[in-house]
């Protein structure tokens, strides 16, 4: 994800740093969602509602010209039973850690080639990502991180699929074949 690219849209959840104001000694800040923030978020998760929105963060220099972000993200959101429509209260609780450098940085820069050779660790930091100017925009790194962690399916307690019923192997059997169609229209030929 690039950050800051003048030709991306505004993104559903912003909080600006300007870079020339972190030291390497971290400071904390608390970001919150703003009630058309949330409304957007709602749009782009797919959900009922997104209720509350925030993120405590620490943010300091990594190496000479890089970010850390560090913190954690609370969400509190309503989304639909995948069996019952009802609504279902979701509650996400992350923490998380990205590394920003500007564009161009030795350290944005995937080596590859015969001669080197990059191995990734799947349980390890994540590649840092990119930004351009001098102001980093978090907000889209925190909502997705809240956006990973939902719940693609969220199911009710005690919820089943009741009217679903299975056929028997002596009932798919007496069951036409959906390829009948295509052997008798190709034999008319």
């Amino acid at each position: 994800m690039m950050q800051n690219d003048i030709h991306e849209e505004k993104p559903a959840f912003s909080y600006c740093v300007k870079v020339g104001h972190v030291s390497t000694n971290a400071f904390t800040v608390k970001a919150e969602a703003d009630n058309r923030e949330l409304a957007e978020l709602a749009k782009v998760w797919k959900v009922v509602s997104v209720e509350a929105l925030s993120a405590d963060l620490q943010i300091n220099r990594w190496k000479r010209d890089g970010i850390r972000v560090k913190g954690k993200v609370i969400a509190r959101l309503t989304q639909e039973c995948v069996v019952t429509l009802d609504p279902i209260e979701t509650r996400i609780e992350e923490e998380f850690e990205q590394i920003f450098v500007p564009e161009g940085s030795k350290l944005a820069r995937v080596v590859t080639g015969s001669a080197a050779e990059m191995v990734l660790d799947p349980d390890g930091p994540d590649l840092p990502e990119t930004f351009a100017g001098d102001t980093l925009d978090v907000g889209p790194i925190i909502s997705e991180f809240v956006a990973l962690a939902i719940d693609p399916y969220p199911r009710k307690a005690g919820a089943e699929f009741a009217d679903h019923i299975e056929m028997d192997d002596e009932q798919a059997a007496k069951r036409p074949s959906p390829f009948a169609a295509l052997k008798d229209w190709k034999s008319g030929q």
